[in-house]
């Protein structure tokens, strides 16, 4: 005679999540209050054409601001007239600003301006280049109670292009 083994049957096991969600419970709070909600801004540029206009279309007043590595030029297109020389691995932008200003004077109705970049430039220079071009922002003198001078809207329509 045959012996009939009988396996005794296990009971089902149950899923015990309970140190899972004490985990949850801390970790999904912590990881929102250290995540880095990034903010993006956007710089709006004028991207040189591939349209060669005729020359009644081109402005009669050209500015290039040119960006190199220890220097940064302001040229009419044809020759540099100006250049504002590093100071301690820093730009000069007081006196780029001075010098914008002076040509915005001098052409209330010029818009638009180039800036032209050498290789390698970082690009929070090329940012700093651009705002300094855009506007200008006067700093608040002493600690008088009077609210800070308005800004100066200077050249907002910039092109941007590589530096010869």
């Amino acid at each position: 005679m045959a012996r009939k083994t009988h396996k005794k049957q296990q009971p089902d096991a149950e899923l015990d999540v309970t140190s899972f969600m004490n985990l949850m419970v801390v970790l999904i709070p912590f990881l929102l209050a250290t995540a880095v909600f990034s903010q993006v801004s956007i710089q709006e540029l004028n991207l040189p054409s591939g349209s060669g206009g005729a020359a009644a279309d081109k402005p009669k007043v050209t500015i290039e601001v040119m960006i190199r590595k220890d220097v940064l030029e302001i040229s009419n297109g044809r020759a540099i007239t100006d250049r504002f020389p590093s100071k301690d691995g820093a730009y000069d932008f007081a006196g780029l600003t001075a010098e914008l200003r002076r040509l915005k004077e001098k052409h209330p109705e010029k818009e638009d301006v180039t800036v032209l970049l050498e290789p390698d430039i970082e690009y929070n220079d090329m940012i700093a280049v651009m705002d300094t071009v855009k506007i200008y922002k006067p700093k608040k003198e002493g600690d008088s109670d009077a609210p800070p001078p308005e800004a100066e809207v200077l050249f907002p329509d910039i092109s941007i292009g590589d530096a010869p």
